[in-house]
């Protein structure tokens, strides 16, 4: 069995459409740990979504669904995670805030997260 990676999906949504809910049922899937943050309550399986910016303890990753425009306002939330690495998901990648992880000494990945738990390489 992988490695058990607490993962933070922000911007998760209650929508089966979106990329962030597939993203939820799929880390569950894999037997991952995973916190649904997003900005309206809602369920994806049995994992309720978190609105806000909840204390969460012992991130390992948090994958991000919100575009550029939106993620200034999560940079220091997110910082305050601890994360080991933030994955920016197609459509979110940020420069900006990419640099600032890395001096921060976080990872950052420009990657899709449902393509590393499908190839394995989570």
């Amino acid at each position: 069995m992988a490695e058990r990676k607490k993962t933070v999906v922000l911007g998760a949504s209650p929508n089966p459409v979106r990329f962030s809910h597939k993203a939820v049922k799929s880390l569950l899937r894999h037997d991952q740990e995973v916190v649904a943050v997003g900005f309206r309550e809602g369920l994806i399986v049995e994992e309720e979504i978190l609105v806000g910016m909840p204390h969460i303890e012992d991130v390992h990753t948090v994958s991000i669904y919100i575009g550029s425009s939106r993620q200034a306002d999560y940079y220091d939330y997110i910082i305050s995670l601890k994360p080991k690495r933030v994955i920016f998901n197609p459509g979110t990648v940020n420069p900006e805030f990419m640099g600032r992880l890395s001096r921060e000494g976080i990872e950052p990945l420009a990657e899709c997260m449902l393509v590393l738990l499908n190839e394995e390489e989570y």
